[in-house]
């Protein structure tokens, strides 16, 4: 394989429903040890219940977490939750290599979603204040990254059918009394593999990757 072809390997995991620490711990482990050969990675999975709070969270937004778990991450960002029903796309790119700096990686997340859910017909939103997705007066996605040695990690979270009530027990993002949507909101019969596909069809296109492999485990 030519370096130029090596570049543009792109390897997607597929993983389903997972607990958060151990993949998190594995985000970093691979940005730790990866080197400018490494192929970049896109990971697709839900979590079980979790609050993560970012590197500049604030106490006073997480409200009455109860018996969900708070974990301090090293994302930017405040407090979110995850949860099954939320689709999350972990993006480890190399950003050197792909000629992106982190606010383009940014503005390629929004508008992969903003992209995908005007194919369902939802007219959605960026805001240049709030980083994330919007629908009408509600958010839809949340975005959170880290960069470390030139490369990204953490990414995205696009709510489809998840269960909205434990945003409640806190400032979601940092924002007091923010609405929190659902794709299934809007659209009816959702597929939620059909939307992991055109996301990540989205990020295979803009960022030009010339060879896919699909995986389904962090073990292989």
């Amino acid at each position: 394989m030519s370096k130029e072809d090596r570049q543009k390997q792109l390897v997607v995991r597929q993983l389903g429903l997972q607990p958060y620490e151990p993949a998190w711990r594995r985000m970093q482990q691979l940005t730790n040890d990866r080197n400018p050969q490494t192929a970049d990675e896109i990971w697709l999975l839900e979590h079980h219940r979790v609050f993560t709070q970012g590197q500049a969270g604030k106490a006073e937004h997480l409200l009455s977490p109860g018996d969900i778990p708070v974990v301090q991450v090293d994302r930017g960002g405040q407090v979110t939750y995850h949860g099954p029903g939320q689709l999350i796309m972990y993006l480890m790119i190399d950003l050197r290599r792909n000629k992106l700096g982190i606010r383009d990686v940014v503005t390629l997340m929004e508008q992969a979603i903003i992209n995908v859910l005007a194919s369902f017909s939802v007219d959605a939103f960026a805001k240049s204040d709030a980083p994330g997705v919007y629908v009408e007066d509600s958010k839809i996605a949340s975005l959170g990254l880290r960069v470390r040695r030139g490369c990204t990690f953490h990414g995205l979270a696009l709510n489809l059918t998840v269960n909205k009530d434990p945003f409640l027990r806190i400032n979601p993002c940092g924002y007091a009394g923010m609405r929190m949507s659902n794709l299934a909101d809007f659209v009816t019969d959702l597929n939620n593999q059909q939307v992991a596909s055109l996301l990540t069809d989205y990020m295979v296109d803009e960022i030009g990757y010339n060879q896919v492999i699909y995986k389904t485990s962090l073990d292989e």
